[in-house]
């Protein structure tokens, strides 16, 4: 090999390793910031996510504006301090009251701000017994798995209300199984 044969191949080398150093970067910041993919673990999310579907977590969305009630959230796992279950990182729940809102729980209902809900959402009342009333502090979220029968969601009202830097993103579609894919 020549010397111009070594320099057009070191060249291309690093041509080819700059290109996936940028690629590697553009492809943290963008799961990072942005959006990532996230898999359903367990039931507690049921009948409105099953097990290993793939969700579509928008993270920007709240750099923009705070959970709304209603919305589907991915958060760190509030149980997990300093990894020291190690199971699992990431929980996916819905948001049930915002701050200055009051949850209770009477007779199998939720009550927000003193008013019954309707959750149509939901397969069945609240299993696991009355809770509250409780207050959302300001910069936290209150929240609760689809799954109402009995110890089928460790949510809120096991780990309490979740600052809002612990949501990782909003859940906007399901995208696996293709026979759930859509928004959610």
């Amino acid at each position: 090999m020549t010397p111009e044969h070594i320099r057009a191949a070191a060249a291309e080398v690093r041509a080819w390793l700059k290109t996936l150093l940028i690629t590697f970067a553009v492809i943290w910041l963008i799961q990072r910031f942005f959006f990532n993919l996230s898999i359903v673990q367990g039931a507690s999310m049921q009948p409105t996510l099953i097990e290993s579907e793939w969700l579509f977590v928008n993270k920007f969305i709240y750099l923009l504006h705070e959970p709304n009630r209603g919305e589907i959230v991915v958060l760190n796992d509030p149980t997990l301090q300093g990894g020291a279950r190690g199971e699992r990182i990431f929980l996916v729940k819905r948001v049930i009251a915002v701050a200055g809102d009051t949850v209770e729980i009477r007779e199998g209902k939720l009550y927000l701000n003193g008013k019954p809900q309707v959750e149509g959402y939901t397969d069945s009342d609240i299993q696991d017994g009355d809770f509250g009333p409780f207050r959302v502090n300001e910069g936290y979220v209150f929240v609760m798995g689809d799954n109402r029968h009995s110890g089928k969601s460790e949510d809120s009202r096991v780990f309490g209300q979740v600052p809002l830097e612990a949501v990782q993103g909003k859940a906007q579609w399901a995208l696996w199984p293709f026979s759930k894919a859509g928004a959610l």
